[in-house]
């Protein structure tokens, strides 16, 4: 472990890598989650089902580059695989017949309640050493982490 001469850096760091940990740890235990119930997805596929999800109605490709902060092409791919799988198909913009929309299919709207059901299994087995307000406790530190401030400039 490297040492600085600020005891508060030494901490953050140490604070930082915990987190890193925790979260590889939830990765993993989710993916067995997903694993044992016959579900093969990737950690990216996963998340644009869920961004698909969050529309009111089916989201144009560029809506979904733009949601997830990437390029359009990684959009196309990600979207072969999961039309491949039957989780999305694409249809056409009634308004426009030069844009394609994504639509959930039964199957995916299955795969995404797998996965929640994956995620909690996952929380559940990683927070099972906490008592109930523990875990409060944790959840209100993890909010003010996750919806504070950003980064400053």
């Amino acid at each position: 472990m490297l040492y600085s001469s600020s005891g508060a850096s030494d901490a953050d760091g140490l604070l930082a890598e915990q987190l890193l940990r925790l979260t590889r740890r939830l990765h993993r235990s989710q993916k067995r989650q997903l694993e044992s119930a016959d579900i093969a997805i990737t950690p990216a596929q996963s998340r644009l089902l869920r961004t698909v999800a969050h529309y009111d109605q089916p989201p144009r490709m560029a809506d979904l580059a733009a949601r997830l902060e990437v390029v359009p092409r990684a959009v196309t791919s990600l979207v072969d695989g999961l039309e491949t799988s039957g989780c999305v198909r694409r249809i056409p913009d009634p308004s426009n017949r030069r844009v394609t929309r994504i639509e959930l299919t039964d199957t995916g709207r299955a795969t995404l309640r797998a996965l929640r059901s994956a995620r909690r299994a996952a929380a559940e087995d990683i927070l099972a050493p906490l008592t109930a307000e523990q875990r409060e406790v944790f959840g209100g530190l993890l909010s003010t982490l996750v919806d504070g401030p950003g980064p400053r400039c």
